[in-house]
């Protein structure tokens, strides 16, 4: 279970910036969320189309860049 891997949704804005994000932790907007995501080297990002995209995370990852601090 701990390797599952969890699929957070992102929609940008006509400029790029990010709209809505899935799992955003209290604290952060979406960008801020976003961001952290893709510091944290992963790979697991995907670009799709119509100004969309996902990240395909560990749930135990995704929990450990929830944890760090704001």
């Amino acid at each position: 279970m701990e390797n599952t891997k969890v699929m957070i949704h992102v929609r940008f804005a006509p400029d790029g910036t990010v709209r809505e994000i899935g799992d955003q932790p209290a604290g952060l907007n979406p960008q801020q969320w976003f961001d952290r995501l893709s510091r944290s080297d992963s790979g697991g990002y995907q670009a799709l189309a119509g100004g969309r995209g996902v990240f395909r995370l560990s749930r135990s990852f995704i929990d450990e860049l929830r944890s760090q601090e704001v």
